[in-house]
């Protein structure tokens, strides 16, 4: 890899999207963490502990760079829903989301290892549901649009149609609260904005 920079510690297309529409340059570094959701801990503590592994297991082969690592729930009436594995799992999880309210929970890390340099927070959105016929349900299901999301719905894709309303972070939804990482960064001294709309990356 050549000089310093910024990695993003995931493959997720949806966050590789979101900070390249904001104007940071950077590279793409998947983790090799085992995303593992352990039962007994808040739903606060999984996604702030998973984004910190995912963050250090890069940071560990890239000790000069600034590394973004992440990680995306959906929580509901005391239940984490994942990804998906199957057709029927992914119908259960938008029954479960019909006509209610749920939480979308990211947890994010900034770290640099030669600089022993650590941010780690957690932002929180609610998301409302319309009230789904089943004949809905199973047009989505057809889209193959719910198979790597987490609730089993992405926001900024057809399944837009399912949300009546977000309170909160809208891009945290997505997979990454921009605002609140970039501002991070930012106050941290990691990047300083540049005329054009593009910022530079203070190594």
């Amino acid at each position: 890899m050549d000089n310093p920079g910024l990695i993003l510690a995931s493959q997720s297309p949806r966050r590789k999207y979101l900070l390249e529409q904001v104007g940071l340059n950077f590279k793409v570094v998947p983790s090799q963490v085992d995303e593992q959701y352990v039962s007994g801990i808040s739903p606060d503590t999984l996604v702030k502990t998973l984004a910190e592994a995912k963050a250090k297991d890069v940071a560990r082969r890239f000790s000069e760079h600034w590394v973004i690592g992440a990680d995306t729930i959906v929580y509901i009436n005391g239940r984490i829903l994942g990804k998906p594995d199957s057709v029927d799992t992914a119908r259960e999880m938008l029954q479960q989301l019909d006509n209610n309210v749920h939480q979308v929970l990211t947890g994010y890390a900034i770290c640099n290892a030669a600089r022993k340099a650590f941010i780690i927070d957690m932002e929180r959105t609610e998301v409302y549901f319309k009230r789904l016929c089943q004949a809905e349900i199973e047009w989505y299901l057809q889209t193959n649009e719910p198979y790597d999301k987490a609730g089993a719905y992405a926001i900024q894709g057809l399944g837009m149609y399912l949300v009546k309303q977000v309170n909160g972070s809208y891009t945290n939804v997505v997979g990454l609260p921009v605002c609140e990482v970039l501002d991070h960064l930012f106050r941290a001294g990691v990047i300083e904005p540049q005329v054009g709309g593009s910022w530079r990356i203070c190594t």
